[in-house]
């Protein structure tokens, strides 16, 4: 055994993400206008970016945004390194680093020393529906540390792949004892797996009045494809990859899958779907996925829908949408719901 002493400079570091919806709207706010993050904490102190859309200070050339971390936290003094990113929201092209500090400043708030920032070209590239996307890490140096080590051996435990050996299982059909019919379309499968999975299965396979001699289910009102990533999660508990289907595709495959979750009480798997589609309203389709999550008791994905429909700079274009003049015929008592909630966020 062999040991060691080091001294060390204590380091807390944390990510924050801050997405500036309604890009083109916040244009013209004025140099030296600035929109705030939320405040965020790291290494126990208060930190916020600031975004000035058209630059801090007056510009030669006027097409200039800047960035700016403050720390928010009043009488106090940290010393911490930082970094301001634009992030592609398609991932085709590199974080653009716009605000960087590799040696460690001090943020002295009784000084009034406590913001810094930069300027950079209007990031264009970077806008996706008129929304930018900006990533802050900070690490904060705290108190410097004295640490004893004892040389040990380390082995490497692989992670898991039993998600991995089921989907081979599940593939290559060895040892299935049921078959699914979706469609005319057949998939073999293992009762134990997709029981094991879902309480609705186990009722239809186990259950008093299942036929446990069984070996073929018909599935209705299914497309097959939808029934075969229902399956890929059953065995790996992952949705299978999207990659092949484009933005609309792919929405509506992960609507399809929330209302297949529903269906065979898998919860996990519809609060996944319920993730995505809340990163993914728009004005056009934001009523029929509120529609959805009506229909299917999703109270995080419902609520998420209201907040994008009463949002100020939203609510006209979406009630001169065809699908907002269908909610109205068809689910009054939601309409109900966003007129009440802009009415609270008024008084807000």
């Amino acid at each position: 055994m062999r040991t060691a002493s080091m001294c060390t400079a204590c380091t807390v570091r944390g990510t924050h993400t801050f997405k500036i919806a309604g890009y083109s709207l916040h244009r013209g706010l004025g140099v030296g206008n600035f929109i705030p993050s939320a405040s965020f904490d790291i290494g126990g102190y208060l930190w916020r970016v600031l975004y000035f859309p058209d630059g801090e200070t007056e510009m030669e050339n006027g097409d200039h945004a800047s960035v700016f971390l403050d720390l928010v936290s009043k009488a106090t003094e940290v010393r911490a390194l930082f970094e301001v990113r634009l992030v592609d929201q398609t991932n085709k092209l590199p974080p653009s680093v716009v605000l960087s500090q590799k040696t460690p400043i001090m943020f002295n708030n009784n000084e009034h020393r406590n913001s810094m920032g930069d300027d950079f070209l209007q990031p264009l590239a970077y806008l996706l529906d008129d929304s930018l996307v900006l990533e802050c890490d900070v690490t904060v140096l705290k108190e410097f540390k004295v640490t004893l080590t004892v040389t040990t051996f380390d082995i490497q435990v692989p992670p898991s792949d039993l998600g991995e050996h089921l989907r081979e299982f599940l593939e290559n059909g060895e040892g299935a004892d049921v078959v699914f019919e979706v469609e005319g379309e057949v998939f073999p499968a293992h009762k134990s797996v997709v029981a094991g999975r879902s309480p609705v299965f186990r009722a239809q396979l186990f259950g008093p009045m299942s036929d446990r001699a069984k070996q073929r289910i018909t599935v209705e009102d299914m497309q097959p494809a939808v029934f075969k990533a229902l399956l890929h999660f059953i065995y790996t508990d992952s949705l299978p990859s999207m990659e092949d289907l484009d933005g609309d595709e792919g929405k509506e495959m992960v609507k399809h899958l929330l209302v297949a979750a529903d269906r065979y009480a898998m919860e996990r798997m519809k609060v996944m779907c319920e993730s995505i589609l809340c990163n993914s309203l728009d004005v056009e389709s934001v009523t029929a996925t509120l529609a959805l999550a009506d229909q299917h008791h999703c109270s995080n994905l419902r609520d998420a829908c209201l907040e994008f429909i009463t949002s100020p700079d939203r609510m006209d274009d979406v009630m001169a949408t065809q699908g907002y003049a269908h909610l109205k015929r068809s689910c009054p008592s939601i309409v109900i719901d966003v007129f009440e909630r802009a009415k609270r966020s008024r008084k807000i």
